[in-house]
């Protein structure tokens, strides 16, 4: 696969900052937002591998060393998820006495419904590089640990269980692991929410074959 992105769109890469927030807080939130649309935009012209943090921080028209206040490598500017915290409130959202698993499911479609289209294209273009450029490939292995340790987090309360049991770990480490393997060189779209919801029901039904 091409090491290029395949949209053609700027992505902002999250949404404006949230009303009441202070004036700092805002800029922060702008100048990340500046950083990523312009790394965006190089690795679309020149490559991602071809691109340099200089030349993102010369196009953000800040600092290298700003730039590492920010993201602490060209990776990260990439891997970073702002789909997260969505997702955590949504989860958050969902009644206590839900199977874990449809509240999950509940969750990723709530999600996907609050995402703006701006984010929604961005998140399109930022998982399709994570899963075509080899490179970045190669860091996903740390992205699934923090990915186990952050939903044992969301997870594990609402279950009243510790982050570290068994069956919490058990369960995110299939999420995880299924999402990958369905996705990896298959060609399918890794940020679908329908294939994210047949991923859940799919488990939710004990896997049958």
């Amino acid at each position: 696969m091409s090491a290029e992105p395949k949209h053609t769109t700027i992505p902002a890469g999250a949404k404006s900052a949230p009303a009441g927030i202070g004036l700092r807080e805002r800029k922060k939130e702008r100048t990340r937002r500046t950083i990523r649309t312009e790394a965006f935009r190089l690795f679309r012209e020149h490559g991602y591998n071809e691109t340099t943090v200089e030349q993102i921080a010369e196009a953000a028209d800040i600092s290298p060393s700003t730039f590492f206040r920010y993201f602490p490598s060209k990776e990260q500017v990439v891997l970073a998820d702002d789909v997260d915290p969505i997702m955590i409130r949504a989860i958050e959202r969902q009644p206590l006495d839900m199977p874990i698993l449809a509240a999950l499911r509940q969750a990723v479609i709530d999600s996907f419904d609050e995402m703006d289209p701006e984010l929604f294209a961005f998140e399109q273009e930022r998982v399709d590089m994570v899963y075509s450029i080899p490179e970045l490939r190669g860091a996903m292995a740390r992205e699934f640990e923090r990915n186990i340790v952050l939903m044992a987090g969301v997870i594990a309360p609402r279950l009243g269980r510790s982050t570290d049991d068994f069956e919490i770990r058990a369960l995110v480490g299939a999420m995880t692991g299924a999402m990958f393997g369905i996705v990896g060189s298959s060609g399918r779209v890794p940020f679908d929410r329908d294939l994210i919801v047949r991923v859940i029901d799919f488990l939710a039904a004990g896997m049958p074959l």
